[in-house]
């Protein structure tokens, strides 16, 4: 089989296995003893979402895919699936919940993502580190509790609900992290 060496192949990467396209989420290297490395890849399905777990000899070869990101604006939800502009050609586009559903909370309306095609189709979105939210709700902070890393629930404009610091209020603009959820800062305007 023709490819690149699955040492070589990196988080992002698109592969084809089986017929079918994956991304790669993950890649780790192991090299045992006195025996060969072997390469475990966590991969996301970019048909049907599935994640799944892979296993090759270092060694071995893997085809990968042509793959582009191009900016796209989120536009707005219908149904199962959330609707999205592409911000050159204007093209208006879908993409399903089996797909993006879990990284949607972390998206607002009308804000600007990078798109990850695969051989001219969109598949997935690929999420900066960090995104800046804004709270439209938060209970409120018990007067008087001033222990240590005291939180509290607030709700974000996306639906995306997190613990966050007791100074936290309606309003405020709060940094997330897009790999855990949790709450990195307060955004000053």
């Amino acid at each position: 089989m023709a490819g690149v060496p699955v040492a070589q192949v990196r988080k992002g990467t698109v592969v084809k296995i089986d017929g079918n396209a994956f991304k790669v989420l993950d890649h780790h290297l192991n090299t045992p003893g006195n025996k060969g490395g072997i390469v475990t890849f966590k991969l996301k399905n970019v048909e049907t979402g599935a994640n799944v777990t892979k296993r090759y000899n270092s060694n071995a070869n893997i085809e990968t895919l042509w793959a582009a990101k191009k900016s796209c604006q989120y536009l707005y939800a219908e149904g199962d699936s959330w609707v999205f502009m592409d911000n050159e050609t204007y093209e208006q586009f879908n993409l399903g919940k089996e797909l993006v559903g879990d990284i949607m909370k972390f998206i607002p309306f009308n804000s600007d993502v990078q798109v990850l095609y695969v051989e001219e189709r969109p598949v997935d979105i690929d999420l900066t580190a960090s995104v800046v939210l804004e709270v439209v709700e938060a209970e409120p902070a018990i007067r008087g509790d001033t222990a240590t890393n005291v939180t509290k629930k607030v709700v974000c404009e996306t639906g995306l609900e997190l613990k966050a610091p007791q100074h936290i209020n309606v309003g405020d603009k709060i940094q997330v992290d897009t790999r855990s959820g949790g709450f990195l800062g307060r955004v000053k305007e």
